[in-house]
């Protein structure tokens, strides 16, 4: 099994990923080790003093104003994590806790938080057990870290509360750490407190959207360049040289994708056999490389803020080299949080302009020469009318998803906590709109494939070709007399989500960018 060590500079998109969704082994360097004791005796020096330290020998937040005495700070830390861990509603998915958990223990790891190597070591091994803590929906305000979900965690290295073991089942964590022989950890000054003050769980979030995205964003390019063959319209619009004076990454890579997934097609370029001549294609064709490109760009921009955050250490307060413990703001999500309404937002444009390519393929009188629906007897049958129903459903729910969590902010603790980023609201949305595009392109897959497959007497590109015996190879149908659709399309979505129909054309085209 791959093992992901964890040192004092952060971690990669890569190494949560591993962890989050490829179950790999965690383990400490000793780095890491020396860097957590070193900071624990700078905490352990400051709790023993009489001077009150935030975190370390008084109340959190709005109750900071209180000196805890020594024989009630085990107890605080305890409580903390009790009390905090109070989320409701709907259980969150494994691979996001998984990632919450990971993001946490590489934080504690950098040495900045004055957690015990032993807590840290805790961490690694309910892990490595594929231990995963009962987390809920609602709960983080994405400021003072995702509060809620983090202590849902912290609970569970407690062993309080519910885990899922490797196994699937729901039982006590208490029974879960005992049957693979983890001690539960007793909480000292700052530790339950650096467990929960993170914005591990928005970014766990943000760095698996932006690997599927990496996915669909190719996929819709090539579902762009189907639909642009079935409809014979013109790939001279994605000359490289018409997207230099143009000079956006993102709009340069999604038209050389669509030009290489287009190369040798014979049914591109077809305007003037129309019985309605064209002089150019709509724009939910033409502009398709603007549209992605954007979207694309939208992604570098967040990947970035990923790796910042990737490479940071998330807590208050923090302990500095020189043996400062000092309290700070980074536990905001503002960052993560506007990064996770950017992409959100690009995500439903790019549904949106998938579903009117769709809706212009099943369209008689915009088609130019294919039938109704994509119907095999129009009338008698219906084609994919109502997967086009489904397809903008869809794209409805992404406009709403679209609208930015970030923008709304609701004070907490007493007014001590006055503004907040609401970041893990706008992973959650994210989370949602990443799977509605999926099934969006992968209806429009279905049809494009479909309609190219009714174009008789004309060959498409070699890419085209491969996608298509690809999807029908994945028991994806073609064309014919009504059935039912459910099972194609979802085996289609699958198909996208996988991945397989990148790979498919990638195996002709070479890599896609």
């Amino acid at each position: 099994m791959h093992t992901v060590v964890v040192g004092t500079s952060g971690t990669t998109a890569q190494d949560v990923i591993a962890v989050a969704r490829g179950n790999a082994r965690v383990e400490l360097s000793q780095e890491a080790l020396d860097a957590l004791a070193a900071a624990r005796e700078i905490v352990d020096a400051l709790a023993a003093k009489p001077e009150p330290v935030y975190g370390v020998s008084t109340g959190f937040g709005a109750l900071a104003t209180r000196h805890i005495s020594p024989e009630l700070r085990a107890q605080l830390q305890r409580n903390i994590v009790r009390s905090h861990a109070a989320g409701m509603g709907a259980r969150v998915e494994r691979e996001v806790v998984r990632a919450l958990m990971f993001l946490r223990l590489k934080t504690v790891a950098s040495g900045h938080t004055g957690v015990r190597p032993q807590v840290a070591q805790t961490m690694a091994d309910v892990l490595n057990a594929g231990i995963t803590p009962v987390v809920h929906e609602y709960g983080s305000l994405g400021c003072s870290g995702d509060l809620a979900p983090l202590s849902h965690c912290a609970l569970t290295l407690m062993g309080e509360g519910d885990a899922e073991g490797p196994d699937g089942v729901v039982r006590p964590a208490g029974e879960l750490l005992a049957a693979h022989g983890i001690a539960p950890v007793e909480l000292r000054e700052k530790e339950g407190l650096a467990l929960l003050n993170g914005t591990d769980g928005m970014l766990g979030m943000l760095v698996m959207a932006l690997a599927d995205l990496d996915t669909l964003y190719k996929s819709a390019d090539i579902t762009a360049a189907l639909s642009l063959e079935a409809l014979l319209g013109t790939e001279k619009v994605l000359a490289p040289e018409l997207h230099a004076i143009r000079p956006h990454p993102g709009q340069g890579a999604a038209a050389a994708n669509m030009l290489a997934v287009l190369k040798g097609s014979g049914l591109t370029g077809h305007f003037q056999q129309d019985e309605a001549p064209r002089v150019q294609d709509a724009y939910s064709v033409r502009c398709a490389p603007q549209v992605a490109g954007a979207g694309r760009d939208t992604m570098a921009h967040a990947r970035l803020v990923a790796e910042r955050e990737l490479a940071s250490a998330v807590d208050n307060p923090v302990v500095l080299p020189d043996g400062r413990v000092e309290s700070n703001g980074n536990f905001h999500g503002a960052p993560v949080a506007y990064v996770l309404d950017f992409l959100a937002i690009a995500a439903a444009d790019l549904g949106s302009i998938a579903e009117r390519r769709t809706d212009r393929l099943l369209d008689k009188n915009r088609s130019h020469g294919l039938p109704p629906f994509l119907a095999d007897d129009a009338g008698v049958d219906s084609g994919l009318m109502i997967a086009q129903y489904t397809q903008a459903a869809l794209v409805s729910e992404m406009k709403r998803l679209a609208v930015p969590a970030s923008a709304d902010s609701i004070p907490s603790s007493a007014m001590q906590e006055d503004h907040v980023s609401m970041g893990w609201s706008a992973a959650r949305k994210l989370r949602t709109a990443v799977g509605n595009l999926s099934r969006i392109i992968a209806v429009e897959l279905y049809a494009a494939t479909r309609a190219i497959e009714l174009r008789e007497g004309l060959t498409p590109a070699p890419a085209s070709r491969a996608a298509i015996e690809a999807l029908r190879a994945a028991g994806v149908q073609g064309p014919g007399p009504d059935r039912f659709l459910a099972p194609d399309l979802e085996a289609a979505d699958d198909f996208v989500r996988a991945g397989r129909l990148v790979e498919a054309v990638e195996r002709v085209t070479g890599p896609l960018a």
